[in-house]
């Protein structure tokens, strides 16, 4: 199309020509009637005048022909030929944007081989079609390689925008330091004497983004070491500034091969490997991550105008995410970012407004600027500052929340019924000063976990957590590898064949799934004729055990069609870790600076009017805006809190389809570290149960020291064991579960513990469970309903409320920044 439009041009220039040249030939001719072609001559001559006038006018100057284009004199800015025709007439003006184009004689430079300018157009094409994804046209090889840099003075009392003259690269480091005036090897450190307010200006409204021709593509982005395994130019970055040494095959293939999740993370120097913020190709099924090259639906929902094409909204907030973890212990700001924005064009001014976006977007999401941060301004702009709110509950859920809610400009108020704050993390270190959590202690997947970014944030080591459990049967034997790993199988195929039945049932064709397990096993056992020895049942069991720690119940209160719901979404991935100094290192600094008042249980929420009305048990009264709810489900289901209106009934049926688990702990100082022989430096080792009804009573024993100095054993009591503990003294239990360890270790001396304590969550007030589950009958959408606000007043939080990761801090967590993100937004 290109080279037929020059065509055409020639054609009518040299067809002009012709007919001027014809003209003055009949002008000097003699034939016999020169008075009437004098005559006819002189009229031709006067219309050709006035003709070539009107050529003249026209060949003055030339209007861009992209529809909609305001340049009305276009200014050629690549001057690369010694014809450019700068501000004057050319025979074709190529838009790039509203206020960037270049001539057809600066086109010729570079597009014809016979040209000075082509081996370098060509060479650029090169290290782009290796690279890139894109067509590597002229238009965009100016866009990258010939348009002028445009730079922001960094005076406060200026913030004018220069261009810089086209010798001039843009660094990062210049872009944060420029201010006007400043001084440059050559004499003119731009190339135009002002800051051209009428072309920036333009760049500011909403149409000149449609005009523009070429996304824009960073140099030098921060998101690049994460991003080495895809094209540039499909993640927002330029091909020619890659650093990558894929090959445009190697890369496509690389997009084709199925490659395991987790074994194509990138490791970015310097960088915490917890931090992976983008899915690789092929990978999927990674919490917390995000497509670099695809927007997600809230985005979306959020710009709509890059849903055609989305590259500068990629380009920015893959620029944002790498920078954030890059650097998380530090509020990252627009000043932050901008110098890091590096494309050449007026497109650049439009990018850095637009980053103001982004960034202000994904701190009011939690993506960005969340965790411990020390804040000294708030996060978002004024306009989000006009809204008190009431958190009820000083968890994991109201402590994120709160963070957020102040960090972001808002008035917060915690009432928090106990004389403690944390919830159902509690931390002792009455056990020699060793860390034991009698609640949450363990981090599951720390990939992109909230508590992983936490714990660098403080610095904080988190220890990880071995694989290795060896299963010890009562009577000190230990048992064989190759047993457990067969049960084990056998197990997992029983839960395989339970997913497989549920697959075409409703919730009204629920059943619970312990039964469901035992028709499955018992139908196994009858139709393969295998027979299990009496210790692989006993293996069997011990897995079983598992699976009711894991729900927090006995599996014949657990739905066989939705107790693992969760498993439909991405989890965390990544090594299981054990917070040392205890979940409450991260939780106290949460709290530090809110206005938390402690000993003040809710009694009544009335949200009838415009403004909600809390009430507690001593008659205090607040009022505020926006109330958030974190009290564990038990106390929702047993109405400790009067909401006038009542709670919708949806929201209520909700409520009680899930179940309160319970699981207890007990935990052990003994003189010495009499296991260190036998466990050979394992992080924890298992209990086969001696009979079905022995399933659950420490099934599996912690190391609480994983440097070895200190001698501390913490174990669990799931199922069924629970409530035949409820009555049992304190003393009784450890007694109990010495018994075990005297089992297990029948070889040596296990001395008597000098000290230990039993977890009583059943008997605590404000909290009577440990984690929730889907009851028989019930489906995991019930946590989406918990999490509904009411009216746009009062709003849910806590693991209850989280479908995608319940039963864990992590999800309390994530589910206080949801809210807060919810409640900024209205």
């Amino acid at each position: 199309m290109i080279c037929g439009q020059l065509t055409d041009y020639t054609v009518n220039a040299s067809g002009a020509r012709r007919a001027k040249k014809r003209t003055a030939m009949e002008s000097s001719s003699g034939d016999g009637q020169s008075s009437l072609r004098s005559s006819g001559r002189q009229t031709k001559r006067k219309a050709t005048d006035t003709e070539e006038e009107e050529d003249q006018s026209e060949k003055k100057y030339r209007k861009c022909e992209k529809a909609g284009c305001s340049a009305t004199y276009p200014v050629c800015f690549a001057s690369a030929s010694e014809r450019c025709a700068k501000n004057g007439y050319t025979s074709r003006w190529y838009h790039l944007s509203c206020g960037e184009h270049f001539c057809n004689e600066c086109f010729d430079h570079y597009y014809r081989s016979h040209k000075d300018g082509y081996e370098t157009y060509a060479s650029w094409k090169r290290v782009w079609t290796g690279n890139g994804k894109s067509e590597p046209s002229l238009k965009a090889f100016m866009a990258d390689q010939q348009l002028p840099y445009w730079v922001q003075c960094t005076k406060p009392d200026c913030g004018k925008w220069r261009q810089l003259t086209k010798e001039i690269q843009l660094t990062a480091s210049l872009a944060a330091t420029y201010r006007c005036g400043m001084k440059f090897n050559n004499p003119c450190p731009y190339s135009e004497p002002c800051c051209v307010p009428q072309r920036v200006a333009e760049v500011i409204d909403s149409w000149w983004h449609s005009m523009l021709i070429l996304p824009p593509l960073f140099k030098d982005s921060p998101a690049n070491p994460f991003l080495t395994a895809y094209y540039p130019d499909c993640v927002g970055m330029s091909p020619s500034g890659s650093t990558s040494n894929h090959s445009h095959a190697e890369l496509r293939a690389e997009h084709c091969r199925a490659i395991p999740p987790q074994s194509k993370s990138i490791g970015v120097p310097g960088l915490c490997p917890y931090f992976q913020p983008f899915y690789q190709p092929n990978e999927c099924g990674k919490a917390l991550c995000v497509r670099p090259d695809m927007m997600e639906l809230d985005e979306l929902y959020e710009f709509p105008e890059f849903s055609r094409d989305p590259t500068m909204y990629l380009a920015l907030r893959n620029l944002i995410l790498a920078s954030w973890h890059r650097g998380c212990k530090e509020v990252l700001t627009p000043q932050n970012c901008a110098p890091h924005i590096i494309v050449r064009g007026l497109v650049r001014v439009r990018c850095v407004q637009e980053m103001d976006r982004v960034l202000l977007f994904m701190t009011r999401k939690g993506l960005i600027n969340t965790g411990v941060l020390s804040v000294k301004q708030p996060l978002l702009p004024e306009r989000y500052h006009n809204k008190n709110v009431i958190v009820i509950g000083a968890g994991a859920s109201g402590l994120a929340a709160a963070r957020q809610l102040q960090n972001f400009g808002m008035q917060v108020v915690m009432l928090e019924a106990s004389e403690r704050i944390g919830g159902r993390v509690w931390d002792d270190t009455s056990l020699g000063g060793v860390t034991v959590g009698r609640g949450a202690q363990i981090v599951n997947g720390c990939v992109n976990n909230p508590i992983a970014l936490m714990s660098e944030q403080l610095s904080i080591n988190m220890h990880k957590l071995g694989e290795r459990c060896d299963l010890f049967q009562e009577g000190g034997s230990a048992t064989d590898p190759a047993i457990d790993k067969r049960m084990d199988f056998h197990f997992n195929a029983i839960l395989d064949v339970v997913s497989e039945w549920r697959k075409d049932k409703s919730q009204n064709q629920d059943t619970p799934l312990g039964e469901k397990i035992q028709e499955v096993y018992k139908t196994f056992l009858q139709e393969s004729g295998v027979q299990f020895s009496q210790l692989e049942e006993k293996v069997l069991q011990f897995h079983l055990s598992n699976l009711e720690y894991a729900c927090g119940s006995t599996l014949d209160q657990v739905s066989a069609r939705s107790w693992d719901h969760n498993e439909f979404f991405a989890q965390f991935s990544g090594d299981h870790t054990l917070l040392t100094e205890g979940y409450s290192s991260v939780l106290n600094k949460l709290a530090e600076g809110l206005d938390i008042r402690i000993k003040s249980p809710v009694q009544a929420i009335d949200y009838s009017g415009d403004i909600v009305k809390v009430t507690s048990s001593n008659g205090t009264q607040w009022t505020a805006q926006k109330v958030l709810v974190t009290v564990p489900l038990t106390l929702l289901q047993k109405n400790i809190i009067q909401f006038n209106p009542p709670l919708p009934e949806r929201k209520l049926k909700a409520i009680h389809s899930l179940g309160a688990g319970l699981i207890e702990k007990v935990a052990l100082q003994f003189p010495f570290r009499f296991w260190d022989g036998k466990i050979q430096g394992a992080d924890y080792f298992g209990h086969i149960p001696p009979s079905p009804d022995k399933r659950g009573m420490f099934g599996v024993f912690y190391d609480m020291d994983p440097q070895g100095k200190r001698s501390v054993l913490m174990s669990v009591i799931s199922g069924e064991a629970v409530p035949s503990i409820r009555d049992m003294e304190d003393k009784d239990v450890a007694d109990q579960c010495v018994k075990v360890l005297r089992e297990l270790f029948k070889e040596q001396e296990v001395p008597d513990p000098v000290n230990y304590f039993v977890t009583r969550w059943s008997r605590d007030m404000w909290s009577q469970m440990s984690y929730s589950f889907v009851k028989t009958g019930g489906s995991g959408e019930a946590y989406d309903i918990i999490a509904e606000d009411v009216q746009g007043k009062v709003f849910f939080a806590g693991e209850a409320t989280n479908r995608h990761f319940p039963q864990t801090v992590t999800g309390a967590y994530l589910s206080g920044v949801r809210e807060a993100s919810k409640i900024a937004a209205l």
